[in-house]
């Protein structure tokens, strides 16, 4: 049998514009016209989003105080000292006083930062079992091999949560107090703990197991608590809401950072006069001293901080819009003196021929 155009075969395409590649197409010629507008028009408008960016930044108000305890700074170097060495280090308390001479603007938010602390490390990243965090029976019983060493306890029972990331949770607490007048009583300002995770975490990605007899405790029955932790899972707090996997600050810390310093939401301040922000005055923080980092070399701090609508305070962003901007513009009057000379070159050599 002969082949021919007419006789369409069991394997040959239809023959349509798209099957036969003839569709049509546009290759445009970037001229220097087109080019030289766009890397303007594109340097302008990254410079005019970088200041933006960049003031926007600036104008956040941050206050912030480290206490590891280093060098005998601060009366939270006497629990640095203290816990030197021991594992677990012993509950301590110390505290940060600070003074307001005008009201810090709201809404006011309380971080916590580390600094030398890699949670982007591969093998601490993965040592955890999500099957077990999203409630799933069997995980509970039969943590994943990921969460080695700590998979199993000394006496062979699961871990509950398993894994290095849940065994190095964050344990400092905080407390904040107001003082209106000089010589008065300080008066606790409320933190607001509630939705500072992650709404998918919170209420995707992380379940308790199913209660049993309507209690959490025995459903956690057979397990063990981390190491490092001195309770169990199912008491990490008295609200049956907040307690469990679904407990706000552990699902916080679950969430691993990319860099080794980083930031993480305790609470907000924004209830009873404090909505609007903080009020003149003078200050102190209560802190509650537990978590160990002068072992490898870092530090943490307490951090108070309002936002804009960019977020939270972030000159990079800015700088970097700035940067590209102004090497958009650059670039362009280059190509532009390189257009400018060429073409000079080129009507001179039309003229000769």
């Amino acid at each position: 049998m002969t082949w021919s155009v007419t006789a369409r075969g069991a394997h040959q395409p239809d023959n349509t514009a798209f099957t036969q590649q003839r569709l049509p197409a546009w290759q445009p010629l970037l001229s220097a016209g087109i080019t030289l507008p766009l890397f303007f028009c594109a340097g302008l408008a990254f410079i005019g989003l970088g200041l933006g960016l960049f003031y926007s930044s600036n104008g956040i108000k941050e206050l912030e105080y480290d206490y590891t305890g280093d060098g005998g700074t601060g009366n939270c170097s006497l629990c640095a000292a203290e816990g030197q060495g021991r594992a677990p280090p012993p509950s301590c308390s110390c505290a940060w006083y600070f003074s307001l001479p005008e009201l810090f603007p709201g809404p006011v938010y309380l971080y916590y930062e580390l600094s030398n602390f890699y949670q982007n490390n591969r093998r601490y990243g993965v040592s955890r079992d999500d099957a077990q965090l999203s409630g799933l029976v069997s995980a509970l019983r039969h943590p994943a091999n990921e969460c080695a060493p700590y998979q199993l306890s000394a006496t062979g029972l699961p871990i509950a949560p398993c894994g290095a990331i849940a065994n190095s949770l964050f344990n400092d607490s905080f407390t904040l107090w107001h003082q209106r007048q000089p010589g008065g009583p300080y008066i606790e300002v409320p933190l607001d703990r509630t939705a500072i995770a992650w709404w998918t975490d919170y209420h995707v990605k992380f379940r308790n197991p199913p209660l049993v007899n309507g209690s959490l405790a025995l459903a956690f029955r057979g397990t063990a608590p981390p190491p490092n932790w001195h309770r169990p899972v199912y008491e990490l707090s008295p609200d049956p809401n907040n307690t469990g996997f679904i407990n706000q600050d552990f699902v916080v810390w679950m969430r691993t950072a990319a860099l080794p310093t980083f930031r993480k939401l305790y609470a907000r301040i924004r209830q009873g006069n404090y909505s609007a922000g903080l009020p003149r005055g003078s200050y102190r923080v209560n802190i509650t001293y537990n978590y160990p980092v002068r072992a490898f070399g870092g530090h943490k701090l307490i951090i108070l901080s309002n936002i804009s609508w960019m977020g939270g305070k972030n000159p990079f962003l800015g700088i970097a819009y700035l940067v590209v901007g102004s090497l958009c513009i650059l670039m362009g009057f280059v190509m532009l003196v390189v257009y400018i000379r060429y073409q000079d070159q080129d009507d001179d050599d039309n003229d000769d021929e």
